[in-house]
């Protein structure tokens, strides 16, 4: 019997590992699962809604780290794990995505000789001035398992040394999650609309970059509904830089709370158009079929570009407007699905897992 804790800490995290979750119960011999919550998103709307409708059970831990700058976060999570982790020692340590709890886990795993999973693995903006890449690159370089989503995150894997033993392709889990509770989701309103989300530093803790953004918002809410939840993040910096009043003045936005994960996909699902940092919704736009605008200049996962429905836009107001206006002509793109986002990658990566077990 295995035992594998599972380190969460951020929305998209939770998404990633509910379908494993599923997966693991299917062999109730061999892996004794346990899910560790480190607090990172502590918000209820970002949370424990969320744990809820993945049908996700009451995490084993939960560390309390909150919020802080990127060194506080780290820190406060390496103390507490290095604890949880010294005294239950498991065979496996799993990690979601770039996160900090991410990185902090796979770092602290390593420091204790425990083998580590990285699921999502290999994706690569080849932009170090975005805290994710930083995560992505050291959780790579800790992990024993490295469970791929697309061919361009195998082959960054490859271009960079990593032992071929060590990549496993099994497509996108995210995906997993969707395609299972997509039939749940209610229905998105009536009538054309279309939705915006942001949270990336880089977009919303600089007030230029934000301002032009918002800019190009205001002019596209005039030719067609918006609607806006907003991440905790966001909503502090749009009330600290003086946006937040004048936003709620405009006719064809709507600023909302943030949404559960049935609501979100419900709504991502009739859109029009999304424009987004995400780089989840980047993904779960592909897979539905929605135009997505990428309000970056780079994203980590090219394989929604290049075979799926997003474009890269940048964060200039004409940029923006220009492209809005393409997909309101009929010009979005459509895409196809990429390889192996079939919704049977937590089968993929558990059946590894049986096939090569951990050894510490």
């Amino acid at each position: 019997m295995w035992r594998i804790v599972n380190v969460v800490g951020t929305r998209p995290n939770f998404m990633k590992v509910a379908p494993l979750w599923q997966e693991y119960r299917r062999h109730p011999d061999r892996i004794a699962p346990v899910l560790v919550h480190t607090g990172q998103h502590y918000d209820d709307n970002m949370s424990a809604r969320f744990f809820a409708q993945l049908e996700l059970p009451t995490p084993d831990a939960y560390l309390h780290i909150g919020s802080g700058s990127h060194a506080q976060q780290t820190a406060r999570i390496l103390l507490a794990l290095e604890r949880y982790l010294t005294e239950q020692r498991p065979d496996l340590v799993v990690v979601f995505g770039d996160g900090n709890s991410t990185m902090a886990a796979a770092l602290t795993a390593a420091q204790l000789h425990i083998p580590v999973a990285h699921v999502e693995a290999g994706l690569r903006s080849f932009d170090r001035t975005m805290p994710e890449e930083i995560n992505r690159i050291l959780t790579d370089a800790l992990s024993d398992y490295l469970f791929t989503s697309c061919a361009d995150a195998t082959a960054n894997l490859r271009r960079e040394g990593v032992p071929v033993e060590k990549i496993h392709f099994v497509g996108n889990v995210m995906i997993d999650s969707l395609r299972r509770l997509q039939a749940a989701s209610p229905a998105g309103p009536p009538g054309l609309y279309g939705v915006v989300t942001l949270h990336r530093p880089g977009n919303v803790d600089a007030q230029p970059v934000l301002a032009e953004i918002l800019s190009a918002l205001q002019v596209i809410q005039k030719e067609l509904p918006l609607i806006f939840p907003v991440h905790p993040r966001t909503a502090g910096r749009l009330r600290e830089f003086g946006f937040w009043n004048e936003l709620q003045q405009w006719p064809g936005l709507k600023l909302v709370e943030p949404l559960g994960y049935l609501d979100a996909i419900g709504l991502l699902s009739r859109a029009t158009v999304v424009l987004t940092d995400s780089g989840g919704v980047q993904e779960e736009t592909t897979a539905l079929g929605v135009p997505c605008l990428t309000i970056r200049e780079n994203t980590e996962r090219p394989v929604t570009v290049t075979e799926g429905t997003n474009t890269l836009v940048g964060t200039g107001h004409a940029q923006i407007v220009a492209e809005c206006r393409k997909v309101l002509a009929g010009h979005g793109k459509r895409g196809r699905l990429p390889q192996l986002w079939d919704g049977h990658a937590a089968e993929r990566i558990v059946q590894c897992l049986l096939d090569h077990p951990p050894k510490k």
